[in-house]
């Protein structure tokens, strides 16, 4: 039994801010994610990309993002479960938590804290007979590393923001990029369709529409596409390349905890934001995309200020006798419990002849 102050579901970068803020309440976590490593979305869709919303950062890396924030919570040693999906949970006659992966793994603790992102995520295939034959051998519904599309050819397909950028920025990666949109006009940012735009003015993207990928081709490995334009059937034509990547956006799911008897609405969680974001069962919490309330934006720095909030509601729960006074860092430092101190600089008073 892992037993914790406060049990995070999700170390996606809402989950991992927690580990921060409970730890300046000396308050220790854990988290459980079913990715086998630490990061959410930010690893495993777009670790290459950059984010320019996160305060104090022009531009982050979403990897780096990551990599930041386990630097930063690293002196207050939390604990992973990681490659597990949180499962069941039962509540205990003291009102703590248990619950349990789906690998049998128990947790035991007053607060749960869902920080889930969207949920599980299932790619959304494009209908073609066998495209399961050359997933992972050229078929690919994320762009993990940019760097295995280096000098080659990747055909893409999709009309909204991940496509328009992901053929902008593998443009300058592969050696031919050639995107794909069954219509004229694109979903995404207007400023993402003037650069592709302006990418295949000068020869550095192939943009073909209206039209859609219909087949895919290949032994071992896929090598070319069946491209059918103006869905005429007549028009069908055959373009070599040695990636396909269709980016049709992903199927979030809640998965387990969608039964725990939670509150929900539009396969998000319905919280009290007036407060401290606590869901309909008390003890339990849901900060960052995982929620929703009115006027919610699906943001990581929103989620950032709901984990900091949520955390100062935990604290009371756990210790309903003790009052906790909020020291600014910049006062009173950070102290990591592996003993390890970020002092605050001391005021200098001087005195003026």
């Amino acid at each position: 039994m892992i037993k914790t102050d406060i049990l995070i579901i999700g170390a996606g970068p809402t989950g991992l801010f927690t580990v921060f803020e409970a730890g300046l309440l000396k308050l220790k976590c854990h988290i459980i994610d079913a990715l086998p490593q630490p990061g959410g979305q930010l690893s495993e869709l777009y670790p290459k990309k950059p984010i320019y919303d996160i305060p104090g950062f022009p531009e982050v890396k979403a990897g780096q993002l990551v990599d930041n924030l386990m630097e930063q919570i690293k002196s207050f040693q939390p604990g992973f479960t990681l490659g597990e999906r949180a499962k069941d949970i039962e509540r205990q006659d003291d009102g703590s938590f248990i619950v349990t992966t789906d690998e049998g793994t128990k947790h035991h603790a007053p607060i749960v804290a869902i920080a889930g992102g969207l949920g599980s995520f299932e790619p959304r295939k494009p209908p073609i007979n066998n495209i399961s034959k050359f997933e992972n051998k050229g078929i690919h519904y994320m762009v993990k590393d940019p760097e295995q599309f280096r000098d080659k050819s990747v055909v893409i397909a999709g009309g909204g923001d991940s496509a328009l950028d992901w053929s902008i920025y593998l443009a300058d990666v592969a050696s031919e990029v050639t995107l794909v949109h069954r219509r004229n006009e694109f979903r995404g940012a207007l400023e993402s369709v003037d650069r592709v735009k302006e990418l295949k003015d000068i020869g550095k993207i192939k943009l073909i529409t209206p039209a859609e990928i219909v087949d895919v081709h290949g032994d071992e490995h896929l090598e070319s596409v069946s491209i059918r334009k103006n869905n005429n059937p007549e028009e069908d034509y055959s373009l070599e390349t040695d990636y396909f990547i269709p980016l049709f956006g992903l199927s979030p799911k809640l998965g387990p905890i969608a039964d725990w008897g939670l509150e929900i609405e539009k396969n998000a969680i319905k919280v009290d934001n007036t407060l401290d974001y606590q869901t309909n069962i008390p003890g339990i919490y849901a900060i960052g995309d995982v929620n929703t309330y009115p006027g919610k934006l699906k943001l990581i720095l929103c989620g950032f200020h709901e984990a900091t909030l949520m955390c100062q509601s935990a604290f009371a729960k756990i210790h309903p006798n003790k009052r906790n006074v909020l020291k600014y860092t910049t006062v009173g430092g950070v102290t990591g419990f592996d003993g390890t101190k970020k002092e605050a600089p001391k005021s200098v008073i001087r005195s003026i002849d």
